[in-house]
């Protein structure tokens, strides 16, 4: 850390991630969009009821699985897990064989001791859950960073994904975004989970307002709900285990895991599709072109007025209808 002391540096923290937030109200005109998380999709109890282990050399790695047929792998943000694919889940689950891991370190996965969190490693546990599944290729539909995974898995491994549905995410140019560099900064010292998913924990009204993770990274003021809230952070807050894995996964974000992937992508086979929500202040709007115009086999940008960068809990149905089109069952 600088020289600056503890409470300056965290006021910053709090002054530079909160100006990334949009003061914003639902995004409008949206097609075929629902704005309710819950409405007809799987709940916390559901979710939570769902959820099974696979003991790996990682560690023991949480996912839920619905569905049957050929397989759709669904790749969460940060510092969210799964849970956030669940409205998507129950809409896509009847074309596919719905799978949802939590990454090391977030959620409820149990990182193997001496593990690292890094987004190589974190391609390496997807590939070995896919292999124990028996799941040879999948569509992949992948968020936040779970999008620099998601281009990492394609560009070393483009035989096990059939098709790519990405959202706001990480770029070459944005890996890590400027709005986590403080975030790494608090994980370094061990104050992450304490400083920040604590208190939003503990005060939900405070989590969806313009000083939490709501007003920064949702659209509808009422998200992300208490449910959410709970399933999200309370496995991060509430035991030892949890805040260390909680830093470790920040730390890993640290290097860029995406520099040097363009010419990859340019190479890269696979259909690609964008959707991009154009109220996030996180990542760049420029960067949902970036992908396009690299991915060898892009099939265009899509564009959601008003959304930010946690958009896919949100509108469910938005994913849905771009993940069959994409999959030629729309």
């Amino acid at each position: 850390m600088s020289s600056m002391h503890r409470r300056e540096f965290l006021g910053f923290t709090t002054t530079a991630l909160a100006a990334t937030a949009l003061a914003g109200c639902m995004p409008r005109g949206v097609s075929g969009a629902s704005a309710s998380p819950e409405g007809g999709t799987l709940n916390a109890e559901a979710y939570h009821s769902s959820r099974k282990y696979l003991d790996s050399r990682f560690g023991r790695i949480a996912y839920i699985e619905r569905g049957t047929g050929e397989a759709a792998l669904f790749l969460h943000g940060f510092p969210l897990n799964s849970f956030q694919w669940r409205g998507a889940i129950e809409r896509l689950s009847p074309y596919r064989r719905c799978v949802a891991p939590d990454f090391m370190g977030l959620g409820f996965t149990e990182v193997a001791e001496g593990q690292s969190y890094s987004p190589d490693e974190q391609v390496k546990m997807l590939i070995e859950l896919m292999d124990r599944l028996s799941i040879k290729t999948a569509d992949v539909i992948a968020n936040d960073s779970g999008g620099a995974i998601a281009q990492l898995l394609v560009t070393r491994h483009p035989e096990r994904v059939r098709t790519l549905l990405l959202t706001n995410c990480d770029v070459e140019s944005e890996c890590p975004p400027p709005a986590v560099l403080p975030v790494i900064e608090l994980a370094r010292t061990g104050e992450y989970v304490d400083a920040w998913l604590a208190p939003w924990l503990a005060d939900k009204a405070l989590a969806r307002s313009d000083k939490g993770i709501g007003a920064m990274c949702f659209s509808n003021p009422a998200n992300p709900t208490d449910e959410a809230i709970e399933y999200y952070f309370g496995p991060l807050v509430r035991t030892p285990r949890g805040k260390a894995q909680a830093h470790a996964y920040t730390l890993a974000l640290e290097a860029n895991s995406l520099a040097g992937i363009g010419p990859e992508l340019q190479k890269c086979k696979v259909p690609t599709r964008i959707i991009w929500g154009t109220g996030d202040t996180i990542f760049s709007q420029s960067s949902a072109d970036y992908l396009d115009q690299t991915f060898g086999a892009s099939r265009g940008v899509r564009r959601i007025p008003g959304a930010k960068l946690f958009f896919p809990e949100e509108y469910p149905d938005v994913i849905a209808e771009e993940a069959r089109k994409l999959w030629g069952i729309g």
